[in-house]
């Protein structure tokens, strides 16, 4: 019985010293649920993707090309007698629909649930669209040279955008796996513009009569891989899906002030990967 006894002490002992050597195990502190629970993504870092796009670009032609009809009619007998420069050839608005492509690359810096970066965003596509105007008259009286004059003003204006690369700052809250954010900054495009203006005067001794065309009057200015500048905003969401691959889905509204106002919307998704 004694003997008994000393090997049951000997017994605890041993198992009570094992256990003290044994690790701080988390299932002793509350579960691996506990850790799991209070995971995320982490977004710091760079990163970089590639995205389609689909949207709209809307232009105002108005004004667009009076200067160049100005210019073209400056010091002309039928500019000072019948303004031609002032008719109304507002060449109104337009819109067009498009697909494009691009890339995107970043930095975030994340505090707690917070996260700001700094992005670039570059799209492909073919933004833009195109209007013209005319206008005809025929003088009431002879003008200062004694004839009749019958003259139709035409101008017509285009834009066409093909890179757009914008220049964001980001700021975000993290909320499980999800990023959504918001952004805004500078905007730059390389864009085709050509405006046109075209005067036919014609004569004639008497207003009924029969009008003999003169020599027609011209100017075209095109301007091609012209910069053009603007500012942008918008938001988006990333979605982070394994280890640093996410997906992105976003909206972004571009305004550029040129020769020709143009406002760009377009919705984008994206596929990307924080390193």
């Amino acid at each position: 019985m004694r003997g008994l006894m000393v090997a049951a002490a000997m017994l605890g002992t041993v198992s009570a010293a094992h256990a003290a050597d044994m690790p701080d195990l988390p299932i002793l502190r509350g579960g691996f649920t506990d850790g799991l629970t209070n995971a995320r993504p982490n977004w710091q870092g760079s990163y970089i993707g590639a995205q389609i796009g689909y949207g709209s670009s809307d232009e105002n032609f108005n004004g667009s090309t009076s200067n160049m009809m100005a210019a073209l009619l400056a010091d002309t007998l039928i500019e000072s007698s019948m303004g031609v420069s002032r008719w109304n050839l507002g060449l109104g608005k337009a819109s067009q629909r498009t697909t494009g492509y691009g890339a995107f690359a970043g930095y975030n810096g994340q505090w707690d649930d917070v996260v700001l970066g700094l992005e670039v965003s570059w799209l492909h596509g073919k933004f833009g669209g195109s209007a013209s105007a005319s206008e005809r008259r025929v003088s009431a009286t002879t003008l200062s040279d004694g004839n009749f004059h019958d003259v139709t003003a035409t101008s017509t204006s285009s834009i066409s955008i093909s890179d757009i690369g914008t220049f964001r700052g980001r700021a975000g809250y993290a909320w499980g796996c999800f990023l959504p954010y918001l952004f805004a900054g500078a905007a730059l495009g390389n864009a085709d513009i050509v405006r046109t203006a075209h005067v036919q005067d014609r004569v004639s001794a008497t207003q009924f009569g029969v009008y003999t065309p003169l020599v027609p009057l011209n100017s075209t200015e095109a301007q091609h891989n012209h910069l053009i500048y603007g500012y942008t905003a918008g938001l988006g969401v990333d979605v982070n899906l394994v280890g640093g691959l996410f997906v992105r889905a976003e909206y972004e509204y571009i305004r550029f002030t040129s020769a020709v106002d143009t406002s760009i919307n377009t919705v984008r998704a994206g596929l990307g990967y924080k390193f």
